[in-house]
């Protein structure tokens, strides 16, 4: 019997190198947006990673070093997502060119990798992006990522 697996729809912008060097906004969230990778404490209105949202925060983290072309530049943990902006250069130290791995590839891995250290996956199929395209784009996405744990309740992702 075969199964009928339902057609996704691509959620990338058609024709885009998502290895072009610029800014990325990224969001990823957890399977049935379970919230098992932080709590918000309530006084500060600050995210208080869990011991699985460590394990991503520390993969998070090694992003930059995994990729020397990619500088993880702000991120955030969510209960049930993480966001981050990701900035992808074309050259070395030295000016030299450099093959860049594209977005999909970065966060592909890094739900990968992060599936392996916890034993289980926790995470939905895809993953949401955002090409920065200006400062003032870079500077909105910034405040978004430093402002969302005090405006948790009023977060699209926030489920009670």
């Amino acid at each position: 019997m075969d199964k009928e697996f339902p057609i996704r729809k691509n959620i990338r912008l058609k024709e885009y190198d998502y290895s072009t060097a610029g800014y990325y906004f990224i969001t990823i969230c957890t399977k049935s947006k379970r919230k098992i990778l932080s709590t918000i404490d309530v006084g500060t209105r600050i995210a208080r990673p869990s011991d699985i949202g460590l394990i991503v925060e520390s993969s998070v983290l090694q992003i930059s070093e995994k990729y020397e072309n990619v500088s993880l530049e702000k991120y955030v943990i969510m209960p049930n997502h993480v966001h981050m902006i990701l900035a992808l250069q074309h050259l070395d130290n030295n000016g030299r060119a450099m093959r860049v791995p594209t977005i999909s590839t970065i966060i592909n891995q890094f739900k990968g990798y992060v599936t392996k250290q916890v034993g289980v996956s926790l995470w939905q199929a895809r993953f949401i992006d955002h090409i920065i395209r200006n400062e003032n784009d870079y500077l909105i996405h910034w405040q978004y990522i430093d402002n969302n744990p005090a405006k948790w309740i009023e977060d699209r992702y926030y489920i009670e």
